[in-house]
């Protein structure tokens, strides 16, 4: 398989991989509570990559580490439990779309914070990805009352997250491999996840097999929608560019979809319609 081949291959895996998160969240949500599925989900990551990665940590200079802590605490900390809180009330299908919000904020962030320059089209992006989101929350809390909408700003303020990470790993750590800051991230975060972990009485439900199977499936989002995923997608990037591996983004909504209707969530026509635009705003902003 010749490099133009193989990027592709990595593009669609990784779509696969990350487009499951959302359905694995909810299948862990049966049987845990988001704290605990927050908790579970950095400590099996955390586990992996020390195992893969522990030898890289001496390459992080002593004056690195606070900027290791901080984007672990917006790029992993604060988000798993935000979309784990969020999918209480909002579909699966609906928060990937949220997330794809990702690029726009994280265009946003770079030129409010961080003084970086932008194009009429980019902004032009923003606009009609916002109107984008507004509708897909707004029309899907008319038709679904049943559900709690207002969690949708949780997975809102994850994509902020996540956008403020790329921001800061781009200005503070452009240095150190991928590879090395994630192993970075996950070892700050280990301690913290266990201590979270252990005041939510998650020793006392573990011997119910319900409890049991959602394990599973955070293990299963752990190691491989965010350790083996990362690696995938450093080698991504390393054959082809960044442009093309973030191309990802407009992927993961569409394969989160499909999950969303084997487990009866369904979309609205209108909701249809906000989901198409949020993905035309985000690829408008994201445009160099």
């Amino acid at each position: 398989m010749n490099f133009k081949q193989l990027k592709w291959f990595y593009l669609i895996v990784l779509a696969l991989i990350w487009g499951s998160s959302f359905i694995l969240i909810k299948r862990g949500l049966v049987g845990l509570n988001p704290f605990q599925l927050g908790s579970l989900r950095i400590i099996f990551a955390a586990i992996f990559l020390l195992a893969i990665g522990f030898k890289t940590l001496p390459k992080i200079p002593l004056g690195q580490w606070k900027f290791i802590a901080i984007t672990a605490l917006f790029g992993t900390f604060l988000p798993v439990y935000l979309f784990a809180i969020a999918q209480t009330e909002i579909d699966s299908s609906v928060s990937a779309i949220l997330n794809s919000l990702t690029p726009l904020n994280t265009l946003v962030l770079s030129v409010l914070v961080f003084g970086l320059g932008y194009k009429r089209s980019q902004a032009f992006g923003v606009g009609i990805g916002l109107i984008g989101s507004m509708l897909l929350v707004f029309n899907g809390a008319v038709n679904h009352p049943e559900q709690n909408y207002y969690y949708a700003i949780l997975a809102l303020i994850a994509s902020v997250c996540y956008a403020i990470n790329v921001n800061l790993i781009n200005k503070y750590l452009f240095d150190l491999s991928p590879l090395t800051i994630s192993t970075g991230n996950f070892t700050i975060m280990l301690i913290p996840a266990i201590v979270v972990l252990g005041f939510s009485n998650f020793l006392e439900i573990i011997p119910v097999e319900e409890v049991q199977h959602s394990i599973f499936y955070i293990l299963i989002l752990g190691v491989v929608g965010t350790g083996i995923a990362n690696i995938l997608f450093f080698k991504l990037i390393k054959i082809s560019s960044p442009v093309f591996a973030t191309s990802v983004t407009y992927l993961i909504p569409i394969v989160a979809f499909f999950w969303g209707l084997l487990d009866n969530e369904m979309l609205t026509a209108v909701q249809f319609f906000g989901a198409f635009i949020v993905l035309v705003g985000v690829y408008l902003s994201s445009k160099k």
